[in-house]
């Protein structure tokens, strides 16, 4: 692979500080990135920000074909002109921002495996629209900023756990994949990042609408989270929770209404949701 300082200094290009582009830079690391994978020649990969291609090259020679889907329009030609220097040809770069993409579309009746050097800044939220199409996505190597990952893979009872841990937990078996330190990126970043792995659940309990409420239930929850359960709920999310019916539905679950949210499991969760649809 070619260093992406001089990539981007043939263009005159930098790294969008805006777009939170940090270029993995090691190939050694990439290789290890891609055996950890495990990709067959029967893997279809989706790819989000595959930038200068260290990824995606590496992916790409394993894989059966890769979709890489690239928000910044600069890094086309750089990325095509690297699968070009290696000779890949089972790469289709799409010139789209991810949530505009059409994930189903892509699968196309078959599970996808799913890559990304997200951005730090909408990795959140880029997380959340895989959990919300993971019928189509069978596991996801996503990177991560060090506290954040830990966020997500946090248990109930302490600080880091949050929002995104619950509904993370209750889509996905999550591992641990590998630590990536400052120096293995261009530019540098200023924070570690680490990989996670996540085996995508499919919904026993709840269809497709019973899980918003779910989710919406770990949202207000968590809108107040220093506030107790019968206090956060009332008012919070998308949903509009009355004081009421909180009462009921978190009698209803055998749940104590002077609780936290961040003391709740997720099976806590799923069962206070059952109670709001119940009363619903």
């Amino acid at each position: 692979m070619t260093h992406p300082g001089q990539l981007l200094k043939q263009r005159e290009l930098y790294a969008g500080k805006e777009l939170g582009q940090n270029f993995l830079s090691n190939p050694g690391m990439a290789r290890l990135i891609v055996g950890k994978i495990g990709i067959s020649k029967e893997t279809r990969v989706l790819e989000i920000g595959p930038g200068l291609g260290a990824l995606t090259i590496p992916v790409a020679q394993a894989a059966f074909h890769v979709t890489a889907v690239e928000k910044d329009s600069r890094l086309i030609p750089l990325l095509q002109q690297e699968l070009d220097s290696e000779n890949v040809e089972n790469v289709d770069i799409l010139n789209k921002d991810i949530f505009k993409v059409d994930i189903k579309e892509i699968a196309n009746n078959r599970k996808l495996v799913v890559i990304g050097n997200l951005p730090y800044n909408i990795s959140s939220q880029i997380l959340i629209r895989l959990i919300e199409e993971r019928t189509y996505v069978e596991k996801a190597f996503l990177m991560f900023q060090k506290e954040l990952a830990k966020r997500i893979i946090a248990p109930p009872g302490g600080r880091e756990y949050s929002r995104l841990s619950a509904v993370a937990q209750y889509a996905a078996d999550i591992s641990f994949v590998t630590h990536i330190g400052p120096a293995s990126f261009f530019p540098k970043p200023d924070v570690d990042s680490i990989i996670l792995k996540f085996n995508f659940l499919e919904p026993e309990d709840f269809n497709k609408e019973q899980e918003k409420v779910l989710f919406d239930v770990i949202k207000a929850s968590f809108s107040k989270r220093r506030k107790t359960l019968k206090n956060s709920m009332t008012g919070g999310g998308d949903r509009e929770f009355k004081k009421e019916m909180v009462a009921h539905a978190l009698e209803l679950a055998g749940i104590d209404a002077n609780r936290r949210a961040e003391t709740l499991t997720v099976e806590e969760f799923k069962s206070l949701a059952r109670a709001v649809l119940e009363i619903s």
